[in-house]
């Protein structure tokens, strides 16, 4: 019983640990400085751009998007891009994913983890990063992204993604190579055989994938047509009693909630639909 309780310690330890380092706590930024005014005249080029790509789009919606879109805002964003954090979850995203992924091995539920679009690998090291924690040593962590950024939306299918691939573009369009992010496993020693990489866009990779069982899908693929690609391509492998999360879900720029809400409702899941924070969404397979 001793033992027991000093490894349940030793594992809650270690965890903090990774949590920490991945959200690099340890090294906290100082103050923001103002943007420099040659920051916002480069966001104000590419903003400009994209206000006049959309000026005439009918929906109220795209019109208050475009309002929302302030170079104060790019610089933002591209100085959270830059910041060397593994991930921008916050606390309640990153104990979603330990939450979930305790559930699914308390219950036996077969199946591997993945997530769809890792960005430097954060959550998905963290995946890893809990199953040598819990002892699980049979289930695989695959990690699934182009490598190249985010795909180009069709305007015509989701025009509110189609400006925030443009405003994306300020900040760098969230793209980080494979080979970072192996680097990045390999920086908390967890990059094993146990650790699959699908590299390519959804639509072509997932699919085919050698993945048989399904315990957690994490989605984080921010628009409308990669979103619907994912699930429909990974959620029949889901097994019951497995969990859909997908970190976009209350993003109000961006179509991933459309996307979630027409899937469940083509395919009547009745799973409730449950908030993390004002971002992130899930449900349990029934």
């Amino acid at each position: 019983m001793r033992g027991q309780y000093r490894q349940q310690l030793l594992a809650r330890s270690y965890l903090r640990l990774l949590r920490d380092s991945l959200c690099n706590r340890h090294y906290p930024r100082q103050e923001a400085s103002p943007p420099h005014p040659t920051e916002l005249r480069q966001a104000e080029g590419v903003l400009a751009e994209v206000r006049r790509r959309f000026a005439d789009h009918p929906e109220a919606q795209v019109k208050h998007v475009l309002r929302q879109l302030t170079p104060e805002l790019a610089v933002e964003w591209f100085r959270r891009n830059s910041w060397q954090a593994y991930t921008l979850l916050d606390e309640s995203g990153l104990d979603n994913i330990q939450r979930c992924t305790w559930e699914v091995l308390e219950k036996n539920v077969p199946g591997d983890l993945i997530e769809c679009g890792v960005w430097r690998g954060g959550s998905c090291i963290f995946m890893r990063g809990l199953l040598r924690a819990y002892g699980d040593g049979r289930r695989q962590v695959w990690v699934a992204d182009s490598f190249q950024g985010l795909p180009q939306p069709d305007p015509q299918v989701s025009p509110l993604d189609a400006i925030a691939h443009e405003f994306l573009r300020v900040i760098g369009g969230l793209r980080c190579s494979q080979e970072e992010v192996i680097e990045n496993f390999r920086r908390f020693d967890l990059l094993d055989r146990r650790v699959r990489f699908l590299p390519g866009w959804f639509q072509e990779t997932l699919g085919s994938a050698p993945i048989e069982r399904l315990a957690l899908i994490r989605l984080d693929a921010d628009y409308y047509e990669s979103t619907r690609q994912a699930l429909e391509a990974l959620y029949p492998k889901l097994s019951p009693g497995g969990f859909v999360i997908v970190d976009d879900y209350g993003s109000a720029g961006l179509e991933a909630r459309r996307a979630v809400d027409d899937f469940r409702r083509q395919r009547s899941i009745r799973g409730n639909l449950r908030g993390v924070n004002q971002n992130i969404a899930y449900w349990e397979k029934e």
